[in-house]
């Protein structure tokens, strides 16, 4: 007699068919909601096999019940980790029947900055450092936390070793190990300062793939944590109290930045992010006030600041930076609960597109 997992892992290669799994973003813009479909082809190859599909918006809080169809457009394909084979996951974006994107749509507005031939012709490089929290989850507090207490205090957590420093490591790897086969360009993991608490890094990616590949990556965690029992939190200060809150630390280059005088392109892009610091601040998560104290590692909400090899600041410029006259540089503000999609589009969009007076 077959078992459930015999037939979860069942191997459906001989049936010619692919399954697709739809996924896209709901109504709080950060829920992420996905459905399946059987695709008639032996193998997808291109975007172009994929069909629009559509769903009910009504229940994800992203239509009115009396007209609740949102039309689903396939935007980036990955394996699929978790039924393996030639079926796939499908990174999608929103849209009216009329082909208008719904608000919760931030996908569309990026790819127009991304699109612009001044973007482009920088050919903008991100790397995304993802912190997030594993919760237990009947009392929603970290995991290998005691119930209704604390562990001991921040110090030995920070990329540490052993069953009283590292929870939630079997999650972690097999998170990382889902994204190389899915084609996600995850390029490491580490435990964060605060017990129970991660972070996984996506890049480089350019322009509007950075977007794409973070949220896959979400979604595959979120679905690890799912079989896994745990809860998955981007709260960016789960825990009120000394304790580190969780960022998404977005990493960034432009072509210009990258070749000889580089430095003097980046310090320019910097003054530029100061003098739209409150635009940033808006739109880099909610929550985002309870982290950004001026403690923890955080520069304040309330003042922009940059500094070389400064986790303190608003931006860090790194030492091989300033050293080698050319590179990269951090954003430090966003939340880890941000959207990619925003942060990444409005850092390009003020850097390369923005005309102080």
């Amino acid at each position: 007699m077959s078992r459930l997992t015999d037939l979860v892992d069942l191997d459906i290669s001989g049936s010619k068919k692919v399954i697709a799994e739809y996924i896209w973003i709901g109504g709080s813009g950060m829920d992420l909601r996905s459905k399946a479909r059987t695709l008639d082809v032996p193998k997808v190859e291109d975007l172009k096999q994929i069909p629009k599909w559509n769903f009910d918006g009504s229940s994800t809080g992203q239509a009115p019940g009396e007209d609740s169809e949102v039309i689903l457009y396939p935007q980036a394909k990955f394996n699929d980790p978790f039924r393996r084979g030639n079926n796939i996951l499908v990174i999608c974006d929103a849209y009216t029947p009329t082909g208008e994107p719904i608000p919760s749509n931030k996908r569309a507005a990026a790819a127009k900055i991304f699109s612009h031939p001044d973007v482009a012709k920088e050919e903008t490089w991100y790397g995304i450092e993802q912190e997030y929290t594993l919760l237990q989850k009947d009392v929603k507090w970290p995991l290998g936390w005691p119930i209704n207490g604390y562990p001991g205090a921040q110090g030995p957590y920070y990329c540490g070793t052993g069953a009283d420093k590292a929870w939630g490591r079997d999650i972690v790897n097999a998170h990382y190990k889902a994204c190389l086969y899915a084609g996600v360009k995850i390029s490491g993991i580490n435990g964060e300062v605060m017990p129970g608490q991660w972070e996984f890094q996506v890049g480089p990616v350019e322009g509007i793939s950075a977007g794409d590949q973070l949220w896959a990556a979400r979604y595959i965690l979120e679905r690890i944590t799912e079989i896994a029992g745990v809860v998955l939190s981007f709260d960016p200060k789960p825990i009120e109290g000394d304790w580190n809150g969780a960022g998404a630390h977005t990493n960034y280059s432009t072509k210009s930045m990258r070749e000889e005088g580089g430095y003097e392109v980046i310090k320019s892009a910097i003054e530029k992010l100061g003098l739209r610091h409150k635009e940033h601040i808006s739109a880099y998560g909610e929550g985002n006030d309870r982290r950004l104290t001026g403690r923890h590692e955080t520069a304040s909400i309330h003042s922009f600041s940059w500094g070389v090899a400064n986790r303190g600041a608003s931006v860090r410029v790194g030492r091989d930076t300033e050293k080698d006259g050319k590179g990269y540089f951090e954003d430090r503000r966003p939340a880890s609960n941000m959207d990619p999609y925003i942060v990444t589009s409005m850092i390009a969009e003020t850097t390369i597109l923005y005309k102080p007076e």
